[in-house]
């Protein structure tokens, strides 16, 4: 099971670089460079997740969706919302069909 207190240290110390010089660290730089360069990094970390998984090479799908995660927290705090926004989701998601689901977020 997910330690899920890693992924709000980890919101922590992206929450105080949001404000910080883009000198001082990368996250601080994607924040400066905003949402294109954000979802840019995030575009780019999912293709490599998706070459890894093709070339079955399992540490690589772990590592660059770590990417992805990391870089969609990014996203997330750039926007004002948190890893608890999406486990919230999850929760009001969980043990719902898939197809209900996906049929009640297009009826609205």
């Amino acid at each position: 099971m997910i330690d899920i207190e890693v992924l709000h240290r980890v919101s922590e110390t992206l929450a105080s670089r949001k404000d910080a010089s883009p000198e001082s660290s990368y996250v601080s730089g994607l924040f400066h460079k905003g949402t294109d360069a954000i979802c840019k990094k995030v575009a780019e970390e999912a293709a490599e997740t998706i070459m890894a998984a093709k070339d079955k090479d399992l540490l690589h799908v772990v590592w660059e969706v770590t990417d992805v995660w990391f870089h969609t927290m990014i996203l997330l705090h750039h926007f004002g919302l948190s890893v608890d926004d999406v486990l919230a989701e999850f929760r009001r998601r969980e043990g719902v069909s898939g197809i209900d689901e996906k049929k009640a977020r297009t009826a609205n």
